[in-house]
């Protein structure tokens, strides 16, 4: 799997809470929405790095609101999963 990290800051708080939640995107993993710039975090995942453009170019960037789209690709994996401290 290829992850990367896309962020998206819609024109209007809150107008890409549905389109997210969608089944219609189904390589976003997760999504979260944050506090300030950006509003919304996705974790995605596609099998090799042209699925990832294709996604990126065709699905998010035309959703609903999106004003400004951004990326993060993974290099490596460092941790992952570690369990959660007692």
């Amino acid at each position: 799997m290829y992850p990367a990290y896309p962020a998206i800051s819609p024109a209007t708080a809150g107008t890409t809470d549905r389109p997210l939640a969608q089944p219609a995107v189904p390589h976003v993993i997760q999504a979260q929405r944050l506090f300030r710039e950006p509003d919304y975090l996705l974790r995605v995942a596609t099998a090799v790095l042209a699925a990832y453009q294709q996604l990126y170019d065709q699905r998010l960037a035309t959703l609903p609101g999106v004003q400004r789209l951004t990326s993060t690709l993974v290099m490596k994996g460092v941790v992952d999963d570690r369990p959660l401290p007692e």
